[in-house]
């Protein structure tokens, strides 16, 4: 997984501001991001996104209550991050999804996009 560098694309403007968002809600963002785009999704895949804090009580036996913590950040941005996606792509998102995982430290934002007139929901 990659680091984008913002040339532009839709990719890493989707990225970039994936990536402020959670710093701004947590503190820190993570340090690597790469977005996959399809005619009718949008996948944010992110790394190395646990603050230390986190981590130490990862490690300390109390995984799943990072997990749940993570979960409500993301609900809570989830209107950010869906008008990133709409605002990026011109395309309005019917459905959002997101789910962190702790080892390795990774997360991922699902976006499925309305379909296009031609194209039916898969």
């Amino acid at each position: 997984m990659d680091d984008h560098p913002h040339n532009g694309s839709p990719n890493a403007e989707i990225s970039r501001s994936a990536v402020q968002l959670l710093r701004v809600y947590t503190g820190r963002g993570p340090t690597r991001a790469r977005t996959t785009i399809n005619s009718d999704s949008v996948m944010i895949v992110l790394g190395d996104i646990l603050t230390k804090g986190e981590r130490k009580l990862a490690e300390s036996g109390k995984a799943q209550r990072v997990l749940d913590v993570r979960h409500d950040f993301q609900m809570v941005m989830r209107e950010e991050l869906v008008a990133v996606v709409e605002r990026t792509l011109d395309r309005k998102v019917i459905a959002f999804m997101s789910d962190n995982h702790l080892d390795p430290d990774l997360a991922v934002e699902v976006f499925i996009l309305n379909p296009t007139t031609s194209e039916p929901v898969a």
